[in-house]
C-alpha cells in the first residue's frame, strides 16, 4: 500500500455533493458570514500588541510599510487558497487539498499540523482573554490571567463557545459577526479619534537608521536564519523593516479557516474567494491605519510595548480610550476562540470521513449539522490546556504550523493544474506558477524566522503523527480499504 497515493478529486467533490445525505454539514453560509469568520480569527491580539512591539524594536514609523508588505505576503497565499477552496469546495481546507494532490502520507502530516495550529491557537488566545477580562472588570488574578495556578476564566470561556461551536454554524456565524462588529467599530473609533492626535515630527525619521543588536540569546531561542548562516541580528533600516514585517505577519494568520467551510458555503465556487480576499483586504486596511495612528500620536521610542493603543491616549490626555479598547480585545479574542473551535472540528470531519481517524469521531450530528464530538472533544482537550498550561513559549508553534500550511497550498496549486487542467476553476491564480512559488517561498523565509527550540518541538509533534499513522491510519482508511478490496477481488 502506497502512503504516497492521491485521493481522486471525484471523491473530494462527491463528498461535500448532497447536503441532504447522512453524515452531510449544511450549507448555510454566504460571503458575510464567511468574512465574520475570517475578520473574527484574524484580528485578534495581534492589532493591540504587535504594532508597538515592531515599531519601537525593528522598524519605527516604517512599521506602517512592514504591516503592508505582510499583507502582501498573505495575499499571494491567499490567492491559492481562492483557486483551491472554489475549485474543490469541502472540509478540511489544506488537508484535502494535499490528500488530492501531493499524496497520503503529505495530507496526514498537514492535517496533524493545523490540528495543532488551531487547537493550540485557541488555549493561547483564551488565556489572553482571561486576562484582558481582568483587567477590565477588576477580577481576582487567582484565577483569571497568567499569574493563576488553574486559569478558571479561560476554561469557562472555551466551555462556552465549544457549545455554541457544537449546537450549530448558524449560531456560531451569529455569535462571530456581532463580535466581529464590535471589534471593529471600536478599532475605527479609536483610528478617527486618533487622527487629531497625530504629529508630523513623529513619523520622521520615517525609516530610523540601520543600527546593530546586541544578541544574548542562546542558540535554541535565536532564530533558524542567524544560525544556519552566521547573520548578524540589526535593528531599524530596511532590515530593520523585513524583520517586522516578518513578525506581523503572524497577525494575518488564521484567513486559511475561511477554506476549511466549503461545504457549509452555499455559493462556494463564487462565496469562497469573496470570504479571503474581504477578509484579508479588512484586516490589513485596519492593521495599517492602526499602525499609522500609534506612531503618529507617540515617539516610537516611546511606545509602551504592553498596550501601545492605550499608552498612546493616555500619553495625550485622552485614557477614555483605554476601556474601549479593552472592551475591542475581549470581543476580538472571543471571535478569535469561537473560529479556532469550528475550524479544528471541520478538519477532524474530513479527517475522520476518509478513515485517518476512526469514523466516530466525525460524526455529523442529525440534528444540528455539526461534528458534534470532534467539536466536544476539541473544546475539553483545548480547555484543558488554557486551563493547566502557560503556553507562551509554546505560541511560536501556531506561526509555524500556518506557514507550514501556506507552503503546502501554494504548492497544490501547480500540481493540481498539471495533473488535473480540465478541472473547473471559478478563480485561477494569475501568472501561475510564478505567483504560488513565490507564495512558497515567502512563507519558507518567514519559517526561518523563528526559533530553533520553535522547529524542535514542531519536529517532535510531526513525529507523533507520524507514529498514529503508521499504526492505525495508514491501513484502515478509506483508500487503503478499497486497494485491498480491488487486490481480492
Amino acid at each position: 500500500m502506497s502512503v504516497m497515493r492521491t485521493k481522486p478529486i471525484e471523491d473530494v467533490i462527491a463528498q461535500g455533493g448532497d447536503e441532504d445525505a447522512p453524515g452531510r454539514l449544511r450549507r448555510r453560509l454566504g460571503p458575510l458570514d464567511l468574512m465574520g469568520f475570517g475578520i473574527g480569527i484574524v484580528i485578534g491580539t495581534g492589532i493591540f500588541t504587535l504594532t508597538g512591539i515592531e515599531a519601537r524594536d525593528h522598524a519605527g514609523p516604517a512599521v506602517i510599510v512592514a504591516f503592508a508588505l505582510a499583507g502582501v505576503a498573505s495575499l499571494l497565499a491567499a490567492l491559492c487558497y481562492a483557486e483551491l477552496a472554489s475549485s474543490v469546495p469541502t472540509a478540511g481546507s489544506a488537508y484535502t487539498y494535499a490528500y488530492a494532490t501531493m499524496g497520503e502520507i503529505i495530507a496526514w502530516i498537514i492535517g496533524w499540523d493545523l490540528v495543532l495550529e488551531f487547537a493550540l491557537g485557541a488555549a493561547v488566545v483564551a488565556r489572553g482573554w482571561s486576562g484582558y477580562l481582568a483587567e477590565l472588570l477588576g477580577l481576582p488574578t487567582a484565577f483569571f490571567g497568567e499569574s493563576s495556578t488553574v486559569n478558571v476564566g479561560a476554561i469557562a470561556i472555551v466551555l462556552l463557545l465549544g457549545a455554541v461551536a457544537t449546537l450549530g454554524i448558524r449560531q456560531s456565524s451569529r455569535v462571530t459577526n456581532v463580535l466581529v462588529v464590535v471589534k471593529v467599530a471600536i478599532c475605527l473609533f479609536v483610528v478617527v479619534a486618533g487622527l487629531f492626535f497625530v504629529r508630523a515630527a513623529n513619523l520622521t525619521p520615517f525609516v530610523p537608521p540601520a543600527e546593530p543588536v546586541r544578541d544574548d540569546a542562546a542558540g535554541l531561542t535565536r532564530p533558524l536564519s542567524q544560525v544556519l548562516f552566521g547573520m548578524e541580528p540589526s535593528a531599524f533600516g530596511v532590515a530593520g523593516v523585513l524583520t517586522a514585517a516578518a513578525v506581523v505577519f503572524f497577525a494575518y494568520t488564521g484567513f486559511e479557516a475561511v477554506a476549511n467551510l466549503g461545504e457549509e458555503t452555499r455559493r462556494p465556487h463564487r462565496d469562497l474567494p469573496l470570504g479571503l480576499f474581504g477578509t484579508l483586504g479588512v484586516s490589513a486596511l485596519l492593521y495599517v491605519a492602526v499602525s499609522f495612528v500609534i506612531v503618529g500620536m507617540v515617539d516610537y521610542r516611546e511606545i509602551d510595548p504592553g498596550a501601545p493603543i492605550a499608552a498612546a491616549f493616555s500619553s495625550v490626555g485622552a485614557g477614555w480610550a483605554s476601556a474601549l479598547i479593552s472592551i475591542a480585545a475581549v470581543a476580538g479574542l472571543t471571535s478569535v476562540i469561537l473560529v479556532d473551535i469550528v475550524a479544528i472540528g471541520r478538519i477532524g470531519f474530513a479527517m475522520s470521513r476518509d478513515g485517518l481517524l476512526p469514523a466516530a469521531v466525525g460524526a455529523v450530528h442529525p440534528r444540528w449539522g455539526t461534528p458534534f464530538r470532534t467539536t466536544a472533544a476539541v473544546t475539553v482537550g483545548v480547555a484543558a490546556l488554557a486551563g493547566f498550561v502557560p503556553l507562551s513559549s509554546l505560541a511560536n508553534l501556531v506561526s509555524i504550523g500556518t506557514l507550514f500550511a501556506f507552503v503546502i497550498v501554494s504548492v497544490a496549486v501547480p500540481i493540481l493544474r498539471r495533473t488535473r487542467p480540465q478541472l473547473r476553476r471559478p478563480f485561477r491564480v494569475p501568472l501561475s506558477p510564478v505567483i504560488p512559488i513565490l507564495a512558497a517561498l515567502a512563507c519558507l523565509y518567514l519559517m526561518t524566522n523563528l526559533s530553533v527550540e520553535t522547529w524542535l518541538r514542531f519536529l517532535a509533534w510531526m513525529g507523533l503523527g507520524l507514529l498514529i499513522y503508521l499504526v492505525y491510519g495508514r491501513r484502515r482508511n478509506r483508500l487503503a480499504r478499497r486497494d485491498r478490496a480491488g487486490a481480492a477481488g
